[in-house]
């Protein structure tokens, strides 16, 4: 395998993964903006409101998204090993 081949297959696991995990964070992230609107309207301060509802929507999208998350790794898998036994 030559550089330019381990530096492409490196580039488009680093794009599955940052693709796979945008719907994941970006539900985490407004999840957590909505709470910390929630808590600076109400000026409750209390911790366990900010970590708890980021827990379970995050959870939440992880059973949703997980489904596409597993099929793109495996899809991104079967090309590798493909690929791979056509360079041997």
């Amino acid at each position: 395998m030559t550089p330019d081949g381990l530096l492409n297959i490196v580039q488009q696991a680093i794009m599955i993964v940052l693709i796979m995990i945008a719907p994941i964070v970006g539900i985490g992230l407004a999840v957590g903006l909505a709470v910390s609107i929630f808590q600076a309207t109400t000026q409750i301060q209390e911790p366990t409101l900010a970590f708890v509802p980021k827990i379970v929507a995050v959870l939440l999208s992880i059973m949703i998204f997980g489904g596409w998350v597993f099929g793109n790794v495996v899809s991104f898998t079967l090309q590798l090993w493909g690929e791979g036994l056509t360079m041997l």
